[in-house]
C-alpha cells in the first residue's frame, strides 16, 4: 500500500466568529504616546467657556454632555495625524487603541464631532490664547523676535464652481423651486430623517448661491472698469473663496494664512485666515491678533518683501516695534522700466546730474530738467523734473532717451524718504539686519509647512472666511500642542 501523502494541518482563521473579552483600557496606548500628553495638556488649561455652554447640569433630568475636554483632545490628536473629517474621527475612534484610549472605548456621533469644531469660535480663541499663556509661562514664548508669514491654502471649492451673476441668478431660481417642491419633509414616503436632509441640503445650496450674488457685488466694487465687472465670477461652493497664485505657479480658489512665529521655540502666537491675495496689508492685522492673545507687543517683528512697505514701516515705528524686511530694490525696478520704454543705458537717471542750488537736472546732452510737480505718498515724496519739449525735440539723442514719448519733454523723478523710512532702509544694510533677516525661513516657513506637510491643511475641509478661520486655528492650536509635547512633556516625562 502506497504511502499517504503528507498534508500539513495548520489552525482555520474564522472572522465570522463574535468575541466577548476583557479590555484594558489604560493599557490601549503605552506611557509615553502623545495622545497621553494632549489629555493632560488640555486639563491644565481654563475650559470654563466650554462648560458654561453645557445646558446639562449636576441634579436636573437631562442627558450629560460629552465632556469638552474630551472633544478638544480628539480633534488636536485628530490634527496631528492628519486626519480633518468628522465622520473619520468617529471612525477611528471605532477601532484605533489611541481614540479608544480618550474616549474609554465609548462611541461618538460625527454629528456632535463637526458641531463641536465650528460652533465654539470664541471660546476656541480664548483656549488658544491660554494655551500660549503656559507656553509663555514655561519659557516656551518671549516675544522678542516674532516672524510673519503668509500662505495660500486651497479651498473647498473647484475652479469649475466660479460662475457669472447670470448663471448663478439661474442655478439660484432652480434652487429656490427645489427647495419650495419639496414642501413637509413628513409628507415624503421617504423617513422623515432622510427628507429633512435633503431639505436641509437644498436650503444651504440656496443659501450659498445667495452670498454669491453678494460677494459678486463686493468684488465689483474692487474693479474700477465696467468690462472687469462683467467679468467678474464667484464660487457657487464657497462663494468667499478667490483665486489666488499657488507656489507651483498655478492659480486656484484659495484663502490667505496669515501665520505669526515665535523665534524662540517656533511657537505660533497668532493665525488668521483673509480673503487678499496680497500680504502687505496683513502685518498689522497680524500684530494686532498677537497683542490679543497675549495682551502685549512684540518687540521685534521680521517679514519678507510681500510685507515691507513705507505703510508699514511707519505704523510699526508708531507701536515702538523693531521691524526687519526686505524692500524692493527700487533701482533695479527702475532698470526695468527704462529697458521696457527701449532707454539706451547712456540715458537711465542714475546718468542725470542733480544741482541741488538750482533744483534742476542735467541729462546727458547738457539739457536742463527743471522741476515739474510735487507728490506726497506715505511715507515719501516725489519731485519730477521735465525738460522742455523743444529742446527733446531738437536733440540728436531723442531716439535713445525718450523714444516713447517724443513730443514731451524728458522727464525724472527724485525722491525724499520719511526720516523713519529713511533710518530702516539704513538699518536693512547693516550686517546685523541682515543675518536676523536670513533666519526668517527657519522659523516663519517652517510652520506654514508643517501644517501643510504634517498635519494636512492644504486644503480646507470647512467653508466660508469664518470656518476656514476655525479649522486654521485648531491646526494651530495642534502645532502649538507639539512643540509642548517635544520640548517639555518628553523631557519631564523621561525624566
Amino acid at each position: 500500500m502506497a504511502e499517504l501523502e503528507r498534508r500539513a494541518r495548520v489552525k482555520p482563521i474564522d472572522r465570522r466568529q463574535l468575541l466577548l473579552r476583557p479590555v484594558d483600557v489604560e493599557g490601549l496606548v503605552a506611557a509615553e504616546h502623545p495622545v497621553r500628553a494632549i489629555w493632560e495638556l488640555v486639563g491644565q488649561l481654563d475650559l470654563s467657556g466650554f462648560y458654561e455652554a453645557i445646558e446639562a447640569v449636576e441634579g436636573e433630568a437631562g442627558r450629560p454632555a460629552i465632556d469638552p475636554r474630551l472633544l478638544i483632545s480628539l480633534w488636536i490628536y485628530a490634527y496631528s495625524r492628519g486626519v480633518n473629517s468628522a465622520r473619520e474621527v468617529a471612525r477611528l475612534c471605532g477601532h484605533d487603541p489611541a481614540f479608544q484610549w480618550l474616549t474609554g472605548m465609548e462611541e461618538i456621533n460625527y454629528h456632535t464631532l463637526s458641531d463641536f469644531r465650528v460652533k465654539r469660535k470664541q471660546e476656541l480663541d480664548e483656549l488658544f490664547a491660554r494655551l500660549l499663556g503656559v507656553l509663555s509661562a514655561e519659557g516656551l514664548v518671549t516675544l522678542e523676535r516674532v516672524m510673519h508669514d503668509g500662505t495660500k491654502v486651497r479651498a473647498s471649492a473647484g475652479a469649475d464652481t466660479f460662475r457669472r451673476e447670470e448663471r448663478i441668478r439661474a442655478h439660484l431660481e432652480l434652487a429656490r423651486k427645489h427647495v419650495e417642491e419639496m414642501g413637509d419633509p413628513r409628507s415624503e414616503e421617504m423617513s422623515n430623517r432622510v427628507a429633512a436632509a435633503r431639505r436641509r441640503a437644498a436650503r444651504e445650496r440656496q443659501q450659498r448661491l445667495e452670498k454669491a450674488l453678494e460677494e459678486l457685488k463686493q468684488i465689483r466694487a474692487t474693479k474700477s472698469d465696467e468690462e472687469s465687472k462683467q467679468q467678474t465670477r464667484a464660487s457657487m461652493t464657497d462663494p468667499q473663496a478667490r483665486i489666488m497664485k499657488q507656489p507651483d505657479g498655478g492659480h486656484a480658489p484659495s484663502y490667505n494664512v496669515q501665520i505669526s512665529t515665535d523665534a524662540a521655540a517656533g511657537v505660533i502666537v497668532a493665525v488668521g485666515v483673509t480673503q487678499s491675495g496680497s500680504d502687505y496689508r496683513e502685518l498689522v492685522p497680524g500684530i494686532e491678533r498677537i497683542e490679543a492673545n497675549l495682551e502685549r507687543l512684540p518687540e521685534q517683528m521680521v517679514a519678507d518683501g510681500g510685507f515691507t512697505s513705507r505703510e508699514n514701516i511707519l505704523s510699526l515705528n508708531e507701536k515702538s516695534i523693531d521691524f526687519v524686511g526686505a524692500m524692493g530694490e527700487r533701482e533695479a525696478q527702475s532698470i526695468g522700466q527704462m529697458q521696457r520704454r527701449g532707454i539706451s543705458a547712456d540715458f537711465y537717471p542714475a546718468e542725470f546730474a542733480y544741482d541741488a542750488a538750482t533744483d534742476t537736472y542735467t541729462c546727458p546732452a547738457a539739457k536742463s530738467l527743471r522741476h515739474d510737480r510735487k507728490e506726497t505718498r506715505i511715507g515719501q515724496i516725489v519731485h519730477q523734473y521735465r525738460a522742455h519739449a523743444a529742446d527733446c525735440q531738437a536733440c540728436c539723442f531723442k531716439d535713445r532717451c525718450c523714444p516713447t514719448a517724443p513730443s514731451k519733454g524728458r522727464a525724472i523723478s527724485r525722491r525724499v524718504e520719511d526720516p523713519v523710512v529713511a533710518a530702516f532702509l539704513a538699518k536693512m544694510q547693516t550686517d546685523q539686519a541682515k543675518e536676523i533677516y536670513r533666519r526668517r525661513g527657519a522659523v516663519a516657513e517652517f510652520s506654514n509647512l508643517w501644517i501643510k506637510a504634517k498635519l494636512g491643511l492644504r486644503q480646507f475641509r470647512l467653508r466660508g472666511l469664518l470656518k476656514t478661520g476655525i479649522e486654521a486655528v485648531w491646526a494651530s492650536l495642534t502645532y502649538n500642542f507639539q512643540i509642548w509635547i517635544r520640548l517639555r512633556w518628553r523631557t519631564q516625562w523621561a525624566t
